[in-house]
């Protein structure tokens, strides 16, 4: 039985709920190829958290940021309160994006989701010298319902690299949230889940490396994947 809805946003999605957003390049086209890709993208999550008072290029100098009074551009997001979503988790894969968020405010994820994807489009088409579209049409979501979907999704996100035989351990993969997971400092974290999810790291660890030998078999997630 699937305790979990599809939306394809004919409804909009709903303030204060759980959703795991997943976007796919066309074709399957390599669109995070080296560092500065897969560095780019982060810049852009933590960035459109927000409707943030600075224009995106003094957003990426540090030096600004920091002549405002914060250590990094992280902190300056965190301390603006008109956030459109609260980030739980994300993994970035050479061609596809995975996010859990809550929505917190009208229209949250979709214009979160519009400001990304254009944005990326705009940096990988003036890097590579292309046009055109790079996303597999709008992003596809999924309502999370419980508490224990909400968790294996979260493993199910941090395994991604490794399912796809990118990395041999979750923490191996750079682009994901699984540190931050694994961390007792979440002062500089992207992600906000300590008050959604009450796990101790050592024992998420377990919970993730338990399952790295079984993740496309687990029958929690067959209903809850929307990338297959």
């Amino acid at each position: 039985m699937c305790y979990i809805r599809i939306s394809m946003r004919k409804d909009l999605l709903v303030n204060g709920e759980i959703y795991h957003v997943f976007v796919r390049s066309i074709a399957d086209f390599i669109i995070f190829n080296n560092n500065d890709e897969f560095n780019r993208i982060t810049q852009l999550i933590k960035y459109y958290q927000s409707d943030n008072p600075l224009r995106l290029s003094d957003f990426l100098d540090l030096k600004i940021v920091q002549k405002e009074g914060f250590n990094n551009s992280l902190s300056f997001i965190t301390k603006d309160k008109d956030k459109l979503v609260q980030i739980i988790a994300f993994c970035f894969m050479p061609t596809h994006i995975h996010l859990l968020l809550k929505q917190l405010t009208k229209n949250g994820i979709s214009d979160y989701m519009r400001k990304i994807l254009d944005g990326y489009t705009r940096y990988f088409n003036t890097i590579h010298k292309r046009k055109g579209p790079l996303w597999e049409g709008k992003f596809r979501n999924v309502l999370v319902k419980t508490d224990e979907q909400l968790i294996h999704l979260t493993r199910y996100i941090h395994l991604n690299p490794v399912s796809a035989a990118l990395a041999n351990k979750p923490e191996d993969w750079e682009y994901s949230s699984y540190a931050e997971y694994l961390s007792e400092d979440q002062c500089n974290s992207m992600c906000l889940f300590s008050n959604i999810i009450d796990i101790q790291p050592s024992s998420y660890r377990k919970f993730v490396n338990d399952q790295i030998s079984y993740q496309r078999d687990l029958a929690i997630i067959k209903h809850q994947t929307i990338d297959s």
